[in-house]
């Protein structure tokens, strides 16, 4: 454990929100070029940069380009490692869960080499929600704040319990389908099938703890998903609205009951359900609103918004 305000540098948006709701967003030297929340973080000093970018680029054409990089043992992202070692940071934490989310453990490593004096890397492998509360806890530790981690948890498991009792009353679960990308459509996987069933539906595509994986026109049509939620992994709902009119949906799209009811959603997936922090707790809880409207009341614009028919290219 380091014992002074260490010098931390979060190369995930998802560590550098759990750094900051334990209270030590002055002792971050460094993030990424996607750390975003909580506001004013993107003024830190920012130590990666993307070679893709969703803005110019349709949903099919990342998803080659992705491949195309992996597949040839490339990088998505570049390490600014000149300027790491100038924030000669104590602490670096990062992941190997998923080249596709932040920079490969690899090349944070190697950079690691580089730095004078001792430095500390924490890995951090969420698959699950309980391992998320668990990641906390670690960086808590670490950084010499593990009460104000497990007042956290604590908060965080307290509002879990609150909406497990509010679905308690449901007598019916929507079969859900959450889309983690949408050309190639990915079924749902780690913690995303959790928010699922925390918020009363029914999550019939994708498993709990694995990662996200291909679906199939078949599959979605066997499932007959009654709600469907729109979640590319990254992506806000306007970024979603955007790419929408390029994206080629799956054959049968018109037929699902979730779309024949108008009930397609868009949500803020970057905040809420693509990063393994705190708001995942929050995703959960918009989730409950979109699926149980009549439970949870209806959910506000800014964290869901239903999907126009002529959106979705058919």
């Amino acid at each position: 454990m380091i014992t002074r305000a260490p010098r931390i540098v979060s190369l995930l948006p998802s560590a550098t929100e759990i750094v900051c709701a334990l209270g030590l967003a002055d002792s971050l030297v460094g993030v990424t070029h996607e750390c975003d929340y909580p506001r004013g973080i993107e003024r830190k000093a920012q130590l990666t940069a993307s070679r893709m970018t969703h803005q110019s680029m349709s949903s099919a054409e990342i998803d080659h380009a992705v491949r195309a990089q992996l597949d040839g043992h490339g990088c998505i992202y570049e390490l600014d490692t000149d300027r790491l070692r100038s924030l000669a940071p104590d602490l670096i934490l990062t992941q190997q869960l998923c080249e596709v989310c932040a920079v490969s453990y690899r090349t944070v490593e190697r950079a690691a080499r580089r730095l004078d004096g001792n430095v500390t890397i924490i890995s951090l492998e969420p698959a699950t929600i309980a391992d998320v509360l668990g990641n906390i806890v670690t960086v808590g530790e670490v950084t010499g704040r593990r009460a104000e981690a497990d007042a956290l948890v604590d908060r965080l498991r307290a509002r879990i319990d609150a909406l497990a009792g509010l679905m308690s009353r449901i007598t019916h679960r929507p079969r859900t389908l959450v889309l983690e990308w949408l050309e190639p459509p990915f079924a749902p996987g780690h913690w995303v099938l959790e928010q699922v069933e925390l918020a009363g539906g029914h999550p019939g595509l994708g498993a709990a703890g694995a990662p996200s994986r291909i679906t199939t026109a078949e599959e979605i049509t066997a499932y007959a998903p009654e709600v469907i939620v729109l979640a590319p992994c990254g992506f806000s709902a306007s970024d979603t609205f955007r790419q929408l009119p390029r994206a080629r949906l799956p054959a049968g799209w018109p037929e699902l009951t979730a779309v024949r009811d108008g009930n397609v959603w868009a949500v803020d997936a970057t905040s809420y359900f693509s990063r393994p922090g705190p708001r995942l707790v929050d995703g959960a809880e918009i989730l409950a609103r979109i699926v149980h409207p009549e439970v949870a009341g209806l959910p506000e614009q800014r964290h869901a918004q239903r999907v126009p028919p002529e959106l979705m290219r058919l």
